[in-house]
């Protein structure tokens, strides 16, 4: 597999740390540094910023990013209740359910994640078009029981709703779908599908990476991580590929010297995204070092990540 020439660590500190913020307008300056992965820069910022539903909808979610689930749930409550016709506003409280139910016992998941699915359908009514919506709540339908409204029906009918929407979205969630039927055959095709219509096929190509991960398929694994190398490579709207091709390779305990390489990749990018904070991948990166022999890179990476959130539990657990 080619080796990308990855940038060094301090250079990507230092992209991270030099970043401009808007200083005309706080919440832009908050959402800059949300998605450059600096939360603690963002919580900081929000604390002078006047309460309004957009500054609470920042907030949860830089406190989803951290893990402080509870609390990122009570922000985006705000958000809801200072502007409940805004679709995002509920989607973002949806997901925050969610997390709260997937951390939760049994008999408070419950609960939490029936709220999670109402508002997921809130944010669908409000916006038919809010393809981020309509993909969270068909992954809803295939992965949540029918006692808490699941169900590959619902997730079909959302499919084709998707489908006029978000093309690419429309394959993945149709993939699942195959996937819970174990027609797999029909999920491979699907996932492949996405990547043909996806105008950032990047994004894409970790899907396929993981469904060969799960079914054991080494070759077309490593195979779809070259591919994901070579199209993030060409389109550097689409760095968030490396993150997640980063992911499937540590989950599957495999290539770590490749995976440190696409976490640096995407650490060295211009187009970081909170959906992949710059501090997990910084705390991913110090495990592969550790792993790798590389203490002091490790040392190096844990210290960067706590330095763009302090508050972040998983690096400030990490021992080497």
């Amino acid at each position: 597999m080619r080796r990308l020439k990855a940038a060094s660590l301090s250079a990507a500190v230092m992209a991270l740390t030099l970043q401009a913020h808007p200083a005309n307008d706080p919440l832009a300056a908050v959402n800059a540094a949300l998605q450059a992965g600096q939360a603690d820069q963002a919580l900081a910022l929000l604390n002078g910023a006047p309460a309004s539903a957009e500054a609470h909808n920042l907030k949860c979610r830089v406190l989803l990013t951290v893990e402080n689930w509870d609390a990122a749930g009570s922000e985006c409550q705000l958000a809801v209740n200072m502007d409940g016709q805004n679709s995002n506003e509920h989607l973002w409280l949806a997901r925050a359910f969610g997390q709260r139910a997937a951390h939760a016992s049994f008999v408070t998941a419950y609960s939490l994640a029936k709220q999670s699915v109402s508002e997921f359908q809130t944010a669908v009514k409000l916006d038919p078009r809010n393809a981020d919506a309509l993909s969270d709540l068909g992954d809803y339908y295939i992965s949540a029981p029918s006692i808490v409204g699941g169900g590959a029906d619902k997730a079909q009918s959302i499919a084709t709703q998707l489908a006029g929407v978000n093309q690419a979205l429309a394959h993945k969630l149709n993939a699942e779908i195959a996937g819970e039927r174990k027609d797999y055959t029909t999920q491979e095709n699907e996932l492949k599908a996405a990547i043909a219509v996806d105008p950032h096929p990047a994004l894409s190509w970790p899907n396929l990476a993981s469904f060969y991960r799960k079914r054991s398929r080494w070759t077309d694994l490593d195979a779809a991580i070259q591919s994901l190398m070579n199209a993030a490579q060409h389109d550097p709207q689409a760095s968030e590929g490396y993150f997640n091709g980063a992911t499937v390779l540590i989950e599957a305990k495999r290539n770590p010297q490749i995976a440190a390489t696409l976490l640096a990749d995407y650490l060295a990018s211009s187009s970081k995204d909170e959906e992949a904070p710059a501090f997990v991948a910084l705390t991913d990166l110090a495990t592969l070092k550790s792993q790798l022999g590389d203490k002091a890179g490790a040392s190096q990476a844990r210290s960067a990540a706590l330095a763009l959130a302090s508050e972040y539990k998983p690096a400030q657990d990490l021992k080497f």
